[in-house]
């Protein structure tokens, strides 16, 4: 089952407390369909802050809020929405963590990074994925819009 219709949006931790306090059961799927087990841990909460050049040297600088997810082999454990709002209170206060957008770790074949989305009682891991961004700047055509290819000064759609 993929979940295909799902809303992309950038999940910020405010975002993330209000939809804890809308659910009685913590259950994560990733896109593809496939379901976290419901045993999982949240063994991390912090802050990830990345300075880095792009490609055209440009300096630029991020800072997501990271969730690690962990399964352990106690099947019987369950984490309950109102026990990780409490451990995202603390990290917040401890952390000093501002309303940032919320990166989970998994382990799937490699640890992989994924966006979080809420549909239906249900937290989304949704795939994220790399790109140039300094395409003007490295030698790599920018792709126009058929919309803005057609787009001229004056004719309203700008």
């Amino acid at each position: 089952m993929l979940l295909n219709n799902i809303k992309q949006i950038i999940m910020k931790l405010y975002d993330l407390k209000n939809a804890l306090s809308q659910t009685e059961e913590l259950v994560f799927v990733k896109e593809n369909g496939t379901e976290v087990p419901r045993h999982f841990h949240v063994t991390e909460v912090g802050t990830i802050i990345k300075k880095f050049i792009d490609c055209g040297g440009t300096l630029r600088s991020e800072e997501v809020i990271n969730l690690q997810l962990w399964n352990a082999n106690d099947t019987e454990h369950r984490l309950e929405p109102l026990k990780l709002v409490k451990i995202l209170d603390m990290a917040e206060q401890q952390l000093e963590m501002t309303n940032r957008e919320i990166e989970v770790e998994y382990q799937g074949e490699t640890i992989e990074k994924l966006g979080l989305d809420f549909n239906e009682g249900k937290f989304i891991l949704t795939n994220k994925s790399t790109a140039c961004l300094a395409l003007e700047l490295c030698g790599l055509p920018v792709q126009e819009s058929k919309e803005a290819a057609s787009c001229t000064p004056g004719g309203g759609c700008c």
